[in-house]
């Protein structure tokens, strides 16, 4: 494949390359040596479970692995110890070391849905760092200066508001950066929320007479509510191991201008005529590729069949379960104790925005107790039998 059309593929979804006339050369230059680029991306595995948003930068390392260039999945498996402070209001309490190794586990056999693993290279920062001494660690401190680390949008927010800034907070950049040097990556990707960080590998590569890497951002993808970032704390996220069902209803409720960027960063398929299907055949296609890549095809088609059966049938699903009561719980206690909502706070927002009702009558408060048998829905997928 020539350079062009790799550039067009690296490109789709993109917000910024930095710069797009050096991953240009680096792509020349990978072509006349044979020599397949290192692509490094890292993950801290500071919490067990991926979710679409996560798979945005994933589906990235995957188009780079296809196009035939080296992808390394670094684990921060040590930085993890210290916590990523980016977006952060507050100090960020560290993982120990049997929850970060528990963690990058479960990362893993997540990844494995997307990455091609026989391709892939998997290391741990605790690899090097753990050999550092103190006075080498200490040099690395001389390669930024405080006035740069508070340059940093969340750290100068922070620092303004008179909040703790820690001292090990400000290594983290360097320790990211310093990660570049000792995979001598040719290009990193990250979050728009990770360009900070990113360009310290850069600065650091140049420091150490590296060539500096390509620096490659992604957006944040939304989640479910439109708004904030796809977050498992925001209760508004789609989970790769969720059922089939919940990805599917979640997927039906975002909004049509959402589904678009869904299409583009979470698919392949072409824009152009997505755009040209109905809002609602085109959520249905979409729930129906995402199911059939983190389930199975027939999972997809079974979902998409009882979607068209319930809601153009306006029927009851089949298989409701079951929550037993005995007349004295509020709709928040059973959304919440029957996880038919992810919380407390989401069972508010769904009742707040009028999406929960009991026996086909709208719940407008959380402290309204159902007092006899009925069918409590949620949402426009998920449903309760109630039962005294």
């Amino acid at each position: 494949m020539d350079i062009n059309q790799q550039l067009e593929i690296i490109k789709r979804g993109c917000v910024e390359i930095i710069s797009e006339e050096e991953l240009r050369k680096k792509l020349e230059e990978s072509i006349k040596s044979g020599r397949p680029l290192k692509i490094k991306a890292g993950f801290d595995p500071t919490a067990p479970d991926l979710h679409l948003g996560h798979t945005v930068l994933l589906r990235k390392l995957r188009q780079f692995q296809e196009l035939g260039h080296q992808v390394i999945f670094l684990i921060g498996d040590f930085t993890g110890q210290i916590g990523d402070p980016t977006g952060r209001s507050e100090i960020r309490k560290p993982l120990t070391a049997h929850e970060v190794a528990k963690n990058a586990q479960t990362y893993k056999k997540q990844v494995a849905k997307i990455l091609d693993m026989r391709k892939l290279k998997i290391t741990f920062n605790s690899k090097w760092f753990e050999k550092l001494s103190v006075v080498e660690m200490l040099k690395l401190t001389t390669h930024a200066s405080v006035s740069q680390m508070l340059a940093r949008d969340d750290f100068k927010k922070r620092h303004a508001k008179g909040e703790n800034i820690s001292i090990l907070e400000f290594l983290y950049p360097l320790m990211q950066g310093y990660d570049s040097v000792v995979l001598e990556a040719d290009v990193e990707i990250g979050g728009t929320d990770q360009i900070f960080n990113l360009l310290v590998g850069r600065d650091l590569q140049k420091d150490f007479n590296q060539p500096q890497q390509v620096v490659l951002t992604m957006p944040l993808l939304e989640g479910t509510d439109g708004a904030q970032k796809m977050s498992k704390s925001y209760g508004n996220y789609i989970g790769i191991n969720e059922p089939a069902k919940e990805i599917f209803g979640k997927i039906m409720s975002i909004s049509d201008e959402l589904m678009l960027k869904y299409y583009e960063l979470l698919t392949d398929e072409d824009l152009a005529k997505v755009k040209q299907m109905h809002p609602k055949e085109a959520k249905v296609n979409l729930a129906k590729i995402i199911i059939a890549q983190y389930h199975s095809k027939q999972d997809a088609e079974k979902e998409a069949e009882e979607f068209a059966r319930v809601f153009s049938g306006k029927e009851t699903p089949q298989d409701i379960p079951l929550f037993k009561t005995d007349g004295t719980k509020t709709i928040l206690a059973i959304l919440s104790e029957s996880k038919l909502a992810t919380s407390g706070n989401e069972a508010r927002r769904l009742i707040r925005q009028g999406a929960v009702s009991f026996n086909n009558l709208k719940v407008e408060k959380d402290d309204f107790v159902p007092n006899e048998p009925g069918i409590l829905k949620a949402g426009s997928r998920r449903f309760l039998r109630v039962i005294l």
